[in-house]
């Protein structure tokens, strides 16, 4: 009787699993418009560039590349939320659409958390470990961040 109950469990668990494969979040970027992103606006340094693209842009811009395992649901949900959230936080597509203010107020959430080790997500690095911030990483954004962040506040 166990058996019976486990097989027909295990059965509707595999076919629930397999409906779930026809509901999936939207993943096509947005265009990138060229004026409205940060390099547009802002001296970034090739060196600072390069970390950004590498460990920010997957989740923080309009550029997302999307990995093999977002087109499995449920993690393609949790994919589509993070990069939705990270989106909202800071989008570095749309940085020259941002006010002064927030720019400056980005800027120092940005080193703050790169400090802390709080972005990227820990969850994020268990399979994209190249993104990974050194402290050479942290120190280039941080003095970048800061140097901006001087130059809008002048």
């Amino acid at each position: 009787m166990l058996r019976k109950i486990l097989k027909i469990l295990i059965i509707v668990l595999l076919l629930g699993f397999s409906a779930l494969q026809f509901v999936r979040p939207n993943f096509t970027n947005p265009p990138v418009v060229e004026a409205e992103t940060v390099t547009a606006s802002a001296p970034v340094p090739p060196d600072v560039a390069q970390i950004m693209r590498r460990s920010c842009f997957d989740c923080h811009s309009h550029e997302t590349q999307y990995p093999w395992y977002s087109k499995i649901s449920p993690f393609s949900w949790f994919l589509a939320g993070h990069i939705e959230d990270a989106r909202r936080e800071v989008n570095f597509s749309v940085w020259n659409t941002y006010p002064p203010q927030k720019k400056v107020r980005k800027l120092d959430e940005i080193c703050e958390q790169v400090e802390k080790a709080e972005m990227p997500l820990p969850s994020y690095l268990w399979i994209h470990w190249d993104a990974s911030l050194s402290k050479q990483d942290v120190q280039a954004l941080c003095e970048w961040a800061k140097s901006e962040s001087q130059r809008l506040s002048q």
